[in-house]
């Protein structure tokens, strides 16, 4: 696995909380005070985490980019050259389908929303993602291999090289603009359509959203979201990794 993926899991939460709550343990007999601030971020922040409520509200502020009603799904032909879907890892060596890796959830989501998409609008379909860790197949290539055998759609352009947002627009522009393609839907989930957007945008394409997977939205839950859920943790994390994204993407590669 690469550093950067190791280092990443550790300096992102939950990870670095995990870490302030060792380093308490650590210092707590030198150095008490320090030892009472550490465990306390530690244990805070793994409570804020773990909110739906703190879900909901990270969520507002990213999902810039409202969905696409059902009524305008049709009139895309004229609008747009192709649809795009964005990979989203892989769950690998699965036994119930034969120890055959498949595409992780959130493509999964992908994918549902892009075949409707698609048989709505009669646009052609790409698909972008590169070597999870290296290891074939691609994500793009499993995108392509659910989409024939669950929806009966083939995706004519597989990008099977890139491994980040970034990537994911710049090689999909080498591949799909050498053949007239400029005007693109764009599938993603919505808290990574900003980024997403800018990306493609950057690389030469003129977007159209197509968000789905909306974390905003939200539902009836116990005291109000305030009741800690495993799953926001998660949640939480995708959102603070994309916020970090967001200001990251523009001093990385806004110069270009």
């Amino acid at each position: 696995m690469p550093i950067r993926f190791t280092l990443k899991q550790l300096l992102m939460p939950p990870g670095v909380l995990l870490l302030l709550i060792l380093l308490a343990w650590w210092l707590r007999r030198r150095f008490p005070r320090l030892a009472a601030v550490c465990f306390v971020a530690g244990v805070g922040g793994l409570w804020l985490m773990s909110l739906p409520a703190v879900v909901e509200w990270s969520a507002r502020q990213l999902e810039s980019e409202p969905a696409l009603a059902e009524a305008q799904w049709a009139g895309l032909a004229q609008r747009a050259d192709a649809i795009v879907i964005l990979g989203a890892g892989r769950e690998q060596g699965d036994p119930g389908w034969g120890h055959v890796d498949q595409p992780g959830l959130m493509a999964l989501e992908r994918l549902r929303y892009a075949a409707r998409l698609a048989r709505a609008s009669g646009l052609p379909l790409a698909a972008t993602g590169g070597l999870h860790y290296g290891q074939p197949p691609s994500e793009a290539a499993l995108m392509a291999d659910v989409m024939q055998r669950d929806y009966g759609l083939t995706i004519r352009w597989l990008e099977e090289q890139s491994r980040t947002t970034w990537e994911n627009a710049q090689l999909s522009a080498e591949l799909l603009q050498a053949q007239g393609v400029r005007r693109v839907v764009l599938v993603t989930q919505a808290w990574h359509m900003p980024r997403a957007r800018w990306c493609f945008e950057q690389a030469g394409f003129e977007v159209i959203t197509a968000p789905m997977g909306f974390l905003s939205a939200g539902y009836q839950r116990p005291l109000g979201g305030w009741l800690p859920e495993s799953r926001a943790i998660w949640q939480n994390s995708q959102l603070l990794n994309e916020a970090l994204g967001l200001w990251f993407y523009p001093l990385a590669y806004g110069q270009r």
